[in-house]
């Protein structure tokens, strides 16, 4: 018998703080996004126009899971409605129940959301892989409480598995990339000394949980002689309007050990970035740059090559790139990944039905999943 308690208060999570961590642990291909750190500052910038709904669900007195929802307004085309659904945010590519069992909690949370008073228009539970890779078999879930779904692609991200070697991965690239990848050497070389830093502080627990704002600051600089430096689609490293936040999460991830900084140096001058966060030898790629002027030489790419080198040597299991310019990422991947929605609408509502045929055409245009690579 599970038992279900609902916490809408940010500083009442703290009383779950050990149980968060510990479910955390044991949550499969769980990310720094589902941490109860990176929550606690993404609601200190953007909670104030937004419902916290944190389910915890518990067998006995022993929580078993912790679902995050929120509720929170948005635009559609057909007027503004309210969403209930994960506070990802659109920051990551996955997000999901925490703990050993997804399945049963959000099984178990969803009945309870069932019972309650209905303060959403559309339950949305966004950033889920295909459904052979589901955990939660999301769908199936919904389908069982009779809570009609539908499912619609909602993006894709390129994914690098990190089997084997780094001699095996780029033995896999085709041999135009190889080639590119020695001049890309060879021409930044000529420029000066060439430097590869990688920052991934071990966290405050075990005295390592500076944020090193210089490497920070530098990969600022970097960023705006980049073309984030002239981008107004506010979601760049250096935009005005989540500079702030980013800085905030950088100092967190670096205290909980989730910080992976990667640099390239010339004669000292930090010229290209990738900013990841990284939780159990698992990336996300968020930002990356790199001086304009050095962008024929390769810089970003060859910065990409070292990355991923030095993730074999590590031991990292798989670096998420992230959705967004999957051209330019195809040279890396080793496959691509949807990632899904699935949307239920209540009944005798007008507007949800609206948007619930809408998301229904969509659905039938979609292409396929596309197959791995």
């Amino acid at each position: 018998m599970f038992h279900v308690w609902e916490v809408n208060e940010l500083a009442d999570l703290n009383d779950y703080r050990s149980a968060w961590e510990s479910l955390l642990a044991q949550t499969k291909n769980a990310t720094f996004f589902q941490s109860l750190d990176w929550l606690e500052v993404y609601w200190k910038h953007f909670g104030a126009d937004q419902r916290l709904r944190v389910l915890v669900v518990a067998e006995g007195n022993e929580p078993i899971g912790i679902l995050p929802l929120v509720v929170r307004s948005e635009r559609t085309k057909i007027g503004n409605l309210r969403f209930l659904t994960y506070p990802l945010d659109y920051w990551g590519s996955f997000y999901g129940p925490i703990g050993p069992r997804p399945d049963s909690t959000l099984e178990a949370g969803l009945q309870y959301v069932r019972r309650r008073r209905r303060d959403w228009d559309v339950l949305e539970l966004r950033w889920l892989p295909a459904e052979d890779d589901d955990p939660c078999r999301t769908g199936a879930t919904l389908e069982s409480l009779g809570l009609r779904p539908c499912r619609t692609l909602l993006d894709h991200t390129a994914v690098i598995r990190l089997e084997g070697t780094w001699e095996d991965y780029l033995a896999k690239r085709t041999s135009k990339w190889r080639n590119n990848y020695r001049r890309w050497q060879r021409k930044l070389e000529k420029r000066g000394q060439l430097d590869y830093l990688r920052y991934r502080p071990r966290g405050a627990d075990h005295g390592d949980g500076d944020p090193r704002w210089d490497l920070y600051d530098a990969c600022l600089e970097v960023a705006q002689k980049s073309w984030q430096g002239s981008s107004r689609n506010g979601t760049t490293l250096s935009h005005d309007s989540i500079s702030p936040f980013l800085k905030d999460v950088h100092a967190t991830a670096a205290r909980v050990e989730a910080l992976d900084l990667n640099l390239f140096l010339l004669d000292g001058k930090a010229f290209a970035f990738i900013y990841n966060y990284h939780y159990r030898g698992r990336l996300f790629g968020l930002r990356v740059g790199y001086d304009a002027a050095l962008a024929r030489d390769g810089a970003g790419n060859l910065l990409y090559a070292r990355t991923i080198e030095d993730s074999f040597g590590r031991g990292d299991g798989l670096y998420d790139l992230g959705p967004g310019s999957l051209d330019a990422k195809r040279y890396f991947q080793t496959e691509i990944r949807p990632i899904f929605r699935y949307s239920h609408f209540p009944r005798l509502t007008v507007r949800p039905q609206l948007l619930r045929l809408k998301r229904s055409i969509d659905a039938i245009r979609q292409t396929p999943e596309p197959a791995l690579s």
